[in-house]
């Protein structure tokens, strides 16, 4: 479906303590007794794009101009969707559900190398348009994490990560493009369930 833009009609506003509290109920997709990030290290802070790397290699442009169109109608009601303080409920004119808008998560990974890496496990259009808007974004990160469970994609290698992310056109993936590096063949083992303590994470429904 192609974008379109909407409106938000309401937001409700969950204090950093709620949100590293939920965080820490979250569980593994495949695994419900596991809690990955319930004895991490969790700081919710300003960040530098410097300091992490994408590991999803695209970004569609409906995405993109979702994002834009909701940071829009955020900054409209006082908000800044790379600046949260804790997170939000937000209502949109496009769908009956709220969602949940939580800060950008970043983990750090121990690599081969032995280099600890902060990978984007979640809000990768929305800090890739911050990155576009040269804004220098709150995220939260967890470190000290289970070493059973580390982000289920490599970080992109190389000096400058962000270049090798290319923009795919309309609001899916074409069947030959490469989206991550997964870790396992069964990489949804590894998959984070945000929505067993959230509600809705990933945008606006009823957009595509």
């Amino acid at each position: 479906m192609t974008f379109a833009p909407f409106t938000v009609t309401r937001v409700e506003s969950h204090p950093a303590t709620e949100l590293l509290e939920r965080l820490r109920n979250v569980v593994m997709l495949k695994d419900r007794e596991a809690k990955p990030y319930a004895k991490a290290t969790l700081t919710l802070g300003q960040s530098d794009f410097s300091r992490f790397r994408p590991a999803q290699r695209y970004v569609l442009t409906d995405n993109l101009l979702k994002i834009q169109c909701l940071n829009w109608e955020l900054a409209r009601l006082g908000y800044d969707a790379l600046a949260l303080e804790g997170y939000l409920t937000i209502w949109t004119d496009a769908s009956s559900e709220p969602i949940d808008l939580l800060p950008p998560i970043i983990e750090s990974i121990p690599e081969a190398t032995g280099e600890m890496v902060n990978v984007i496990n979640d809000g990768m259009h929305r800090l890739f348009v911050g990155r576009l808007e040269w804004k220098k974004p709150v995220v939260v990160l967890a470190e000290d994490l289970p070493e059973q469970y580390p982000y289920y994609a490599y970080p992109i290698p190389g000096h400058n990560p962000w270049d090798h992310v290319v923009i795919l056109e309309g609001g899916s993936v074409p069947a030959n493009v490469i989206k991550k590096w997964h870790r396992t063949s069964d990489n949804k083992r590894l998959y984070r369930d945000f929505n067993s303590a959230f509600t809705n994470v990933g945008g606006p429904r009823g957009q595509g």
